[in-house]
């Protein structure tokens, strides 16, 4: 039996191992479990990212770190691309890429079997656009550097939360988030980290703050030209999971009858939200076919247009290919950070949305990713 691999490809401010932390480690187990038990081998592969970049160049990381791994003729292989890491495996199959990579380094492809993409913006998201104004860009530092604490250390310190709730004033009526004094915040946060972690998040944000090209190529009308231009490798099945999050509750005042933690994450997911919805009706969304349509009305039991969206990425946006699972669930819920009400605790969340995404939730999802996978 040929061996299996699994690719996991992170999205913009995704990483593969940060500050001792494996971003994929719920999906990992949940893969590997599922192949093994039905007899598979199978090697999960972890590719690394440049965190704001390119597609391109996040394309071209594909394409080296699966040529670095994968070197037997008889591997099958299969991507699975959370968020922008699914257009970075699309532009990498795709027969007509031009990347900064050696031909030797693409040898690969042939062997591909499948690719999934997880909540990925196909048609790209309306935060593209206000992450490249100077108040998103903000925004953006934020978020990244307290999710990324957060997922290290499994939760936030009160005295950090502290830190960054007083760094954070709404403005804009209620639709931004101006982030002040961010060089105080990271160091206020960061102290709660050990020295190699420090050292590693400080380099992945400053890596954020020099190439944020990745960011603007998310636009809606950027993916027309992109989906004009990429086309899918034949031979390759394409799969897809979708999702929708509920539209965020009444602005509740920073500091009043909520944590620190509740308060802050309301005021960031509600920022995200009332963005993300905003579609463009000049750069529509894809339609869904029969299957995705059945599919959508299963999963999620209410009608789904172009203002529904899981915190990040519409959800009209999600699709590409045959839809596997959809539900109700965040953009990060999709990779195993969810509130996890069961004990012992394994899961860890900062994207609180109040989806209720829970553990038989995620078994689902992986379950119906493994079936398609394995289909061949």
């Amino acid at each position: 039996m040929p061996t299996h691999r699994v690719y996991l490809i992170p999205g913009l401010f995704g990483f593969a191992t940060l500050a001792g932390y494996d971003y994929f480690v719920h999906l990992e187990k949940a893969i590997g479990s599922r192949l093994a038990d039905a007899g598979v081998d199978v090697k999960l592969e972890l590719v690394p990212s440049l965190p704001t970049a390119s597609i391109i160049a996040r394309a071209a990381e594909v394409a080296s770190a699966v040529a670095r791994s994968s070197r037997s003729s008889d591997d099958a292989i299969h991507l699975v691309g959370h968020s922008s890491g699914g257009l970075d495996a699309r532009l990498v199959l795709s027969p007509g890429s031009q990347l900064p990579v050696h031909e030797d380094q693409l040898a690969w492809r042939s062997r591909v079997q499948s690719l999934v993409t997880l909540n990925a913006p196909h048609y790209g998201t309306p935060l593209a656009a206000y992450f490249s104004t100077v108040s998103g860009t903000r925004l953006l530092y934020a978020l990244s550097l307290l999710t990324v604490t957060g997922l290290s250390l499994g939760k936030l310190p009160l005295a950090a939360l502290a830190a960054a709730v007083s760094a954070v004033r709404a403005v804009d009526g209620g639709l931004g988030l101006d982030i002040q004094l961010i060089d105080d915040l990271t160091e206020g946060v960061l102290r709660f980290v050990g020295e190699r972690g420090r050292n590693e998040i400080r380099a992945f944000l400053r890596h954020m703050q020099r190439d944020q090209a990745g960011i603007v190529q998310l636009m809606p009308e950027v993916l027309e030209l992109f989906n004009s231009a990429v086309s899918d490798r034949p031979g390759v099945r394409y799969g897809c999971v979708a999702s929708s999050a509920p539209p965020p509750k009444p602005r509740l005042v920073l500091g009043a009858a909520v944590s620190p933690l509740a308060a802050l994450q309301l005021a960031l997911y509600t920022t995200l939200y009332g963005v993300a919805s905003r579609a463009d009706r000049r750069y529509p969304y894809a339609v869904p076919d029969a299957q995705q349509a059945r599919a959508l009305s299963a999963g999620l039991r209410r009608e789904i247009g172009p203002d529904k969206v899981d915190g990040v990425v519409p959800t009209l946006s999600m699709l590409w290919g045959e839809l596997i699972w959809c539900g109700a669930a965040d953009h990060l819920d999709v990779v195993g950070h969810f509130g996890d009400e069961e004990r012992p605790r394994s899961h860890v969340d900062w994207l609180r949305s109040g989806a209720q995404f829970s553990r038989r939730d995620f078994a689902a999802m992986a379950d119906g990713l493994c079936a398609f996978l394995l289909r061949g």
